[in-house]
Order: structure tokens, then sequence, then C-alpha cells
């Protein structure tokens, strides 16, 4: 896996630090850009030779949310020279930050995001148009081995297609309004199921859409799309593109994160009560003086915030002292990381 966050920790006095991050150039590093298909980082300058990374990028800088602090224009020729040597220490910084913060492989993370996801887009070849593909948005739950249950009416359109046609795809996005983020597709046969696995099935639906009471109306069937391949795509108009699939056999042996389905009430606490906590956490964790910063998500290596630097959003890894084990645990680490930002 390859993405670009922040440092921990600078080589250098607060106030070099500081120097450092005012010299830094929108065009000079990416946030957001992460390949998962190596488990690894990489910082998007090492990709392309200084002077073609300049140039490719300087167009795209605000779309991939850089962090940035423009140099001044009036600096002198040696001025310059100096903010390009500060700007490639931090890169540096950088990288050694983000190989070392832990995070699920990228397995884990495509079952447990979609394991707690609630709708997609479902693909199917369409019989009014001639096996053209058709999308729909649907809701869906997944069962014990991470297959999505669809509860579709038979007056649905997509219901109709795949009668007819069992192969189809969901596509579901982590983070919609994002679309550097995780993207998972499922290419599968969506199938009827048995009627010895009803209740099973209509509970575990009933656990992710409590409120959907028309699964028990007569025009309504449960359909399981048996996954062919899991695929996922990150980093989508950045610099950086990570990709990867894996077969339905190793889809069902990876595990669901135990720790991620406390991340709502985790990270609303922090949000709601907590958010200059949160933010001396990630200034102490990366050593950059980021304006703000908020919880996204949590999983039993870290948590993701959504960190604000001069006018700009991006996204950064912040990783727990050790693995949390439950929820007590998280709040043990969390009290732990704040008392050593303090």
């Amino acid at each position: 896996m390859k993405i670009l966050v922040a440092p921990s920790t600078l080589r250098c006095s607060v106030s070099s630090t500081n120097s450092l991050i005012r010299n830094i150039s929108c065009n000079r590093f990416l946030i957001n850009n992460y390949d998962r298909s190596s488990s690894s980082f990489a910082i998007t300058p090492q990709l392309l030779p200084r002077s073609k990374f300049s140039s490719a990028t300087s167009a795209s800088c605000r779309r991939l949310h850089p962090i940035s602090a423009m140099a001044s224009s009036t600096q002198a020729p040696s001025q310059n020279a100096s903010s390009d040597d500060a700007t490639a220490d931090v890169f540096q910084v950088i990288k050694a930050h983000q190989e070392k913060a832990a995070r699920l492989t990228p397995i884990e993370e495509v079952k447990t995001i979609l394991h707690y996801s609630m709708r997609g887009v479902l693909s199917t070849f369409s019989q009014k148009h001639d096996g053209y593909p058709s999308g729909s948005m649907v809701d869906f739950a997944c069962d014990a081995h991470g297959s999505p249950i669809l509860a579709v009416s038979s007056l649905a359109v997509h219901t109709k297609d795949l009668l007819a046609n069992p192969k189809c795809s969901l596509l579901v996005a982590k983070d919609p309004e994002d679309r550097t983020d995780l993207v998972i597709t499922i290419h599968g046969d969506a199938v009827s199921v048995p009627n010895e696995e009803q209740d099973l099935i209509r509970t575990a639906y009933l656990e992710t859409h409590p409120d959907a009471f028309w699964v028990d109306f007569g025009d309504f069937q449960f359909l399981r799309i048996e996954p062919k391949v899991v695929r996922f795509v990150s980093g989508v108009a950045t610099a950086l593109l990570g990709s990867g699939e894996f077969t339905n056999e190793e889809f069902k042996a990876a595990k669901v994160d135990p720790i991620y389905k406390f991340s709502k009430p985790v990270t609303s606490h922090m949000n709601k009560d907590h958010l200059d906590d949160t933010k001396l956490m990630v200034q102490h964790s990366l050593s950059v003086p980021v304006d703000s910063a908020s919880m996204i998500d949590l999983d039993s290596l870290g948590f993701n915030v959504k960190a604000g630097y001069q006018g700009r959003n991006f996204k950064l890894r912040i990783p727990f002292p050790r693995r949390a084990e439950n929820r007590k645990d998280v709040k043990t680490l969390i009290v732990e990381m704040l008392q050593d930002a303090q």
C-alpha cells in the first residue's frame, strides 16, 4: 500500500520545524495518494523528476488536497534553494512516518468497510434495453461470510434483470464525498436465499436496516450476491493509483476488524467534546501544527482524521501505540496518547 500522510517526528527544533512547514510548496507533495496494492507508502515527488513533477501537479494541486504553504515569489535564489532542500528533508521524514503507520491489510479493510456499509450501486444487464448495463441504488447487508444480501421487490426493474441474468456487480464507496478514498466492487451472481436460511438472513438484514419493515411484504425476496471477484481501487484522480482484487475464497477467509464497529460512538464523542484533544494528538504524532482535526473512523490499529492546515483539508492516519482489543482499550489508548501529547 502507498499513502501520503504527515510526519510523526521532525528531526529539528520547533522553530526550524515551523520554518520547514512554511516553506512547503503546494506542488511538492500530495495527500491521499494511497496505493494499497503493495502495502507500503510513497512520496509522490519520488515518482517523477523534480521538473516534471512541478509542472504535472501545479494544475491539480487544489483538487488533491495538498498541505500548502506557498513560498514567497520575492525570495532570493539562495532562499529558494534552501526551501527546496528543506522540503526534500520533510518528504523523507513524512515517508518514514508513513511506512510505520500501522493499518489493516487491504483485504481486512475491504471486508470491514463492506460489512459496515449499507448502500451501493447495483449494476445489472437490462432486459428492456438490449442487455445494456443498468445501474440502481440499493440497500444491502452482509451475511456471515461477507456476501451482500439484497431485499428486492418483484416490481423492481433490477429484480427482473437479475432473475433473467444473475450476473451483476455492486459498487460501494467508503466516502462518496471523496473520490480518492476506497471504492469496492463485487462481481458475482445474485441467487435466491434458500428457505432454511431465510430467518437468519432476515435477522442480519434488519440489524443493518432496522426500519426495513417492508422485507415481510409478499412481493419481496432476499437475494445473495455470491462473489466471484472482489476488487478495490483508491487514489482516483491522484498521482498514485492503488488497486487489487481477491477471490471469493480469499475474501471469505478474511476477518472483519472487531474495533471498527465502535467508530461512530467514539468519533462522535471525540468530535463533539474533545476536538482540541484530537488536534493535540495529531500535532504530537505528526509534528505539524495543524489548524484543526476531527476523527473519521477507527480500527484496532489506529484512527483516521480529517485535518485542516492553512485552508486545506486532508486525511491522515494516526496509529495507536499498540493494538486495541476492545472498546475499553480504545479509550485507554486515546488517554495515553493525549497524556503523551500534553
